[in-house]
């Protein structure tokens, strides 16, 4: 898994149901290296910091395998790296094969696999449409969170490489899937889910929805 893109975002309004509400989903790529912090990649405009960046949300990757898949869909758009608001645009990275609690090296920088992405109606604001919400959920192409443990920069042609395993039942695919699309026979699938120690708060509550 090598990086193709290092992206930062910008700080843009957008006219929303007759609100201006600012957004940093528009991330654009950089010629140079990007630095991994604690809680978010240096001079990225975060926004609504209650559902971005901070301990758990450090860093967003996502895989430039998709990319095909959602051109065919919007061939009106301009596609180029960040158009998901990924930090990271990584070839090869595919989810059925990424596990929470996964540690890797990328760059100069420690990170740790915390959980699949839950998109939030501000995607819609790239693909000038919001059935791109069901869309993205209903592929399965989550994309990656981040916790950062060791800070450090990443680059183009830097790859993402495996130095420990996480939870073998717990690749992000599958845990996207349960979130959003399990069956009521799946409740201890999901239970399994929810015991994973440092589960985010965020997504913890997501899945605690579907065994209610």
């Amino acid at each position: 898994m090598k990086v193709v893109s290092v992206n930062l975002g910008v700080k843009k309004s957008v006219n929303w149901r007759g609100k201006e509400v600012e957004t940093g989903i528009f991330k654009y790529p950089t010629n140079s290296s990007i630095r991994l912090g604690k809680e978010d990649v240096e001079d990225d405009q975060v926004i609504e910091r209650k559902y971005h960046g901070g301990i758990d949300k450090a860093c967003y990757i996502y895989s430039a395998d998709h990319y095909p898949y959602w051109e065919q869909l919007y061939p009106e758009l301009n596609f180029q790296p960040g158009m998901f608001g990924e930090n990271i645009t990584i070839e090869g990275l595919d989810e059925t094969q990424i596990f929470i609690g996964d540690i890797f090296q990328i760059g100069e920088a420690k990170v740790e696999v915390s959980q699949p992405r839950e998109p939030c109606y501000k995607l819609g604001f790239r693909f000038n449409t919001q059935k791109v919400l069901k869309q993205f959920l209903n592929t399965l192409y989550s994309g990656i969170y981040l916790r950062v443990i060791e800070e450090g920069e990443v680059k183009v042609g830097d790859k993402l490489e495996l130095i420990e395993k996480g939870y073998d039942y717990a690749n992000l695919a599958e845990c996207y899937r349960l979130a959003f699309h399990s069956k009521p026979e799946e409740t201890d699938a999901i239970r399994r889910i929810l015991s994973i120690e440092g589960l985010p708060s965020g997504f913890t509550k997501t899945l605690s929805k579907r065994i209610k």
